[in-house]
């Protein structure tokens, strides 16, 4: 799947201005920054670094910046509505300013240009559109026929609320080194709030998004950054000590480094990756995470020589499918806008060959999980109803007796299916699988 969650803690979260309004320089910046965005060349916040690098700012400029450009990603369909035909990307961070993020006139003011004060008096006072349910929903229109197609509007809306908000911070604790309750007072004491994940056994939630990349329970491995729907994707695999475990799809090693610690950093744990850049994060977080057993290899692809000498050895294998990332909006709302009915089809015809490939490394009585972060079902059971007819030596396991039987009590369906409407996390998708014979 696409991975939402950084490497490392993120930093201050973007706050809206205070009364006193916004400078012609912080206005001028937000617009170039959003029309680079629109651009849709790069993931937006690849993008974002790339404007900070060129444009130097102080930590308060960059929030606004970021919180405007991405508000205009969030709700760019209404604003594109409201703005009328063509709009221009100032036109569309003025409405979001005044609409989205509620900024008064007063405090717009010292940054407008002619006549655009009028403009947006004009907007205000103008009647409300009759918006289509995917402009109420700020989704393109085939994945709302998609979405229409298996929950009621109503549902589609209220999840489409909760992707369009900002996601919270939620930190993984390290076992290893930390106890929950411990790292929650370390933070508390440098003023910083925590509270317990409703469903993560190991999982923090910041009231707000303070920098922590210098925070010394970060630099001593106390804790990682994980969206608390990831980090329970761990407790369906539920790996135990001394066990050959495989991280099919390992990116960076959120989940690797989760999956290390409820071994205890024992056994073997390996990380494949067809990018030597994103494993070559792992090293460093593994280290600083406390772990000996994780082994980083890079693959040429799901048929790599180095996959097929694990075939029929591995107790635990995770599938963390690359896939469409739509149920990470509200971290990454530019997916919305960059995916395709044909990216996600090219994206499907790749997962069911990449499950089909690591199932081939599950032994006997052994364990497969599969999952994603979106919220499409040909990404999800469709690959795993096909696989199963396929395979008919492997059995689909309860998600939620599973994560019951660890003292996990969260509605999620026989495979877990996670969303931000519902549970407060991204929208994950994991079904259990166990090979009989």
């Amino acid at each position: 799947m696409k991975k939402p969650m950084p490497s490392t803690p993120r930093a201050p979260a973007p706050q809206a201005q205070d009364a006193v309004g916004i400078s012609v320089e912080q206005l001028n910046a937000a617009v170039a920054a959003t029309a680079l965005l629109l651009d849709f060349n790069q993931p937006a916040d690849v993008a974002l670094s790339g404007f900070f690098r060129a444009h130097r700012s102080g930590a308060r400029d960059r929030a606004f910046i970021a919180e405007t450009a991405y508000a205009v990603l969030r709700r760019k369909r209404l604003l594109e509505r409201l703005a009328g035909p063509r709009p221009t990307p100032r036109q569309l961070v003025l409405l979001s300013l005044s609409r989205v993020r509620g900024m008064s006139q007063r405090q717009l003011d010292p940054a407008l240009q002619e006549g655009e004060a009028e403009w947006l008096a004009g907007i205000r006072r103008g009647a409300e559109p009759d918006l289509t349910a995917a402009e109420q929903a700020d989704l393109p229109d085939w994945l709302v026929e998609r979405l229409l197609s298996r929950m009621t509007p109503q549902a589609l809306q209220a999840m489409a609320r909760a992707l369009n908000t900002p996601a919270p911070l939620d930190l993984r604790v390290n076992s290893l080194k930390a106890e929950r309750g411990a790292v929650a007072a370390r933070l508390a004491a440098d003023g910083i709030v925590a509270e317990p994940c409703a469903f993560a056994p190991l999982g923090l939630r910041l009231k707000g998004k303070p920098a922590l990349q210098k925070h010394p329970a970060f630099l001593d491995g106390s804790f990682e950054v994980q969206d608390e729907g990831s980090q329970l994707l761990g407790y369906l695999l539920a790996p135990r000590r001394g066990e050959m475990v495989v991280d099919f799809c390992a990116g960076a090693g959120g989940k690797t480094l989760a999956l290390g610690a409820m071994m205890r950093s024992t056994g073997r744990l390996y990380a494949l990756d067809v990018s030597d850049k994103r494993l070559a994060k792992l090293k460093p977080r593994a280290a600083r995470a406390g772990l000996s057993n994780v082994h980083p290899i890079r693959i040429a692809g799901e048929n790599d020589i180095r996959v097929k000498r694990l075939a029929g050895k591995a107790d635990r294998v995770l599938v963390d499918a690359p896939c469409s990332g739509l149920g990470t909006l509200r971290r990454n709302p530019d997916l919305k806008w960059r995916q395709s009915p044909q990216s996600v089809a090219e994206l499907s015809l790749k997962q069911a060959a990449i499950l089909a490939a690591a199932a081939k490394l599950v032994r006997p009585g052994g364990r497969l999980v599969y999952a994603t972060c979106s919220i499409l079902a040909e990404e999800n059971e469709a690959i795993v109803d096909a696989f199963l007819a396929a395979h008919p030596g492997f059995r689909r396991l309860s998600a939620r007796e599973l994560l019951s039987a660890q003292g996990i009590a969260v509605d999620c369906g026989e495979d877990m299916c996670l969303a931000p409407q519902l549970h407060g996390t991204d929208g994950f998708y994991a079904a259990v699988l166990e090979r009989e014979k």
